[in-house]
């Protein structure tokens, strides 16, 4: 579908007019637009009364969203229920951001006309960009979705949000965007401040539409660069922040394996399965010591492999066109696993080569396989396992397990490299989301220098304005001499907090 409007409707919590969704793109754009007269003036106390609305909705409906959550995508009700129980805590996360005020990032340099050149008044802060598209992610049906980090990031800049729904679960976000539209509007939001469209052409059309000032995604490699070249191929480009395509590399040393080899394999098989492995932080490409027997042990601890269910039959295909390529290649071996998966389904498989194989064909082997899977590669000298983690290229994460005496200096100056997060100890999997968090990297991992998980996921969807000279009248409140709301300011080169 691209512009008719679907026939479900929610009337808000206030008894408020009825909300069409989704609605088609003219109508949402339109709608965005006129919101963002008032996001864009609206007060901390009030995005922050927003969000905290909406994460009240997503909590008040946990009953109803969950099974139907799990009847769209197999994820099963544990899984569902910490995905929505995270959901709503971005949500409130963003209004403690909003409130504590620091991300405005809000300076002022004093006038000084003995500067070189002389200086006048300037008081610089970021402002929201406008209307923001967001693309819900197949993987994570409520985290990364309607409601997710992108929605509750850009709503918490101050800009209005139109989601492209994933087909994947279109009857969960469907439902996702009701609930939460009607909770934004029974809390004092602007109608238009969160909209809901669908369809493949009209995902396309939104990134080109000149009401959109940025978008952000998550998804495949292939999909998302399409969508990247339409934004910044606009007459007006826009930032495009794409979450895309990584194998996020781990480096075991030999000490590490002699001390702690089956807990190290317990712990790789329970990440890279995880999820049948649709994970963007999935564990793909792990460096062990050759003649370690690594590959081994991991597959003791995997198993007997089972098939199960995955998020479609589109990546299930593609998991298994994804084994096959890999195990076609020489010098790769299935270690354990099947490569003829069944219909819809994923099984857990091991597969191992050499950090020579690899460096040989980077391309070939570096790749990601979106599905429980992990290729082991046997390195004969840590500077082979280095070179082999600079042919990944950008990744989400890279980890490194060591022993505490080990000198990891080397090692972390090549993680530090490639890769957003760098772990010492655990698995990749599982993305807290706080203040310190980055989920990002260099491409492909993403388009963008940002995260899209944590605090700082909100510097996306603003930008910097300064003020020279202003009267004190027309200045934002933040920047006033009163500093009314109280937030943290530099102020000649000196941070004051309130």
């Amino acid at each position: 579908m691209s512009e008719q409007t679907v026939a479900a409707e929610a009337t808000s919590a206030n008894g408020s007019a009825s909300i069409p969704v989704p609605v088609g793109l003219g109508d949402a754009a339109s709608a965005a637009r006129e919101a963002f007269g008032v996001t864009v003036t609206s007060s901390a106390v009030e995005r922050a009364a927003w969000l905290r609305a909406g994460a009240e909705a997503l909590d008040g409906h946990l009953d109803e969203l969950v099974p139907l959550a799990d009847e769209e995508t197999h994820l099963g009700t544990a899984r569902l229920t910490g995905e929505l129980a995270r959901t709503s805590a971005q949500l409130r996360l963003f209004a403690d951001v909003v409130l504590e005020g620091s991300y405005l990032e809000a300076t002022i340099d004093h006038p000084d006309p003995a500067a070189t050149p002389p200086r006048p008044d300037l008081r610089r802060m970021l402002r929201p960009l406008g209307p923001v598209a967001v693309f819900g992610a197949s993987n994570f049906p409520v985290a990364f979705s309607v409601a997710g980090g992108d929605t509750a990031s850009a709503l918490a800049a101050g800009c209005p949000v139109i989601v492209k729904n994933h087909s994947a679960h279109a009857r969960l976000g469907r439902r996702t965007a009701e609930i939460v539209t009607a909770a934004l509007q029974a809390a004092g939001a602007p109608a238009g401040i969160l909209t809901l469209v669908e369809g493949r052409q009209t995902g396309a059309d939104l990134v080109a539409h000149p009401a959109v000032r940025a978008v952000g995604f998550t998804g495949s490699l292939h999909g998302g660069r399409a969508l990247f070249d339409l934004a910044t191929g606009r007459p007006d480009p826009i930032p495009f922040y794409g979450e895309l395509s990584a194998v996020n590399p781990v480096l075991i040393t030999p000490a590490a394996l002699a001390a702690r080899g089956d807990e190290l394999a317990a712990g790789l098989a329970g990440s890279f399965t995880l999820g049948v492995g649709q994970f963007c932080t999935n564990p793909g490409v792990v460096l062990a010591p050759a003649g370690s027997g690594f590959a081994d042990l991991v597959t003791t601890a995997v198993g007997t492999p089972t098939p199960a269910r995955m998020l479609t039959d589109g990546i299930a295909d593609a998991y298994a066109q994804g084994l096959a390529g890999l195990a076609a290649h020489d010098g790769v071996e299935v270690v354990t696993g099947r490569l003829a998966q069944l219909p819809g389904t994923g099984t857990p498989t091991v597969l191992a080569t050499t950090a020579q194989a690899v460096l040989e064909d980077p391309a070939a082997l570096l790749t990601e396989c979106f599905g429980p899977a992990t290729l082991i590669v046997e390195y004969d000298h840590p500077d082979d396992a280095l070179d082999v983690i600079r042919a990944v290229g950008g990744s989400l994460t890279a980890t490194v397990h060591a022993e505490p005496h080990e000198d990891l200096t080397g090692i972390v100056a090549v993680l530090t490299e490639i890769a957003g997060r760098i772990l010492f100890t655990g698995w990749p999997t599982g993305v807290a989301v706080s203040w310190a968090q980055t989920h990002g990297g260099p491409w492909p991992a993403t388009t963008s220098i940002h995260t899209s998980v944590g605090a700082a996921a909100i510097r996306r969807f603003l930008r910097p304005i300064t003020y020279q000279d202003a009267p004190d009248h027309v200045l934002p409140p933040e920047l006033r001499d009163t500093n009314p709301h109280r937030i943290p300011r530099r102020i000649n080169g000196q941070l004051q907090l309130p």
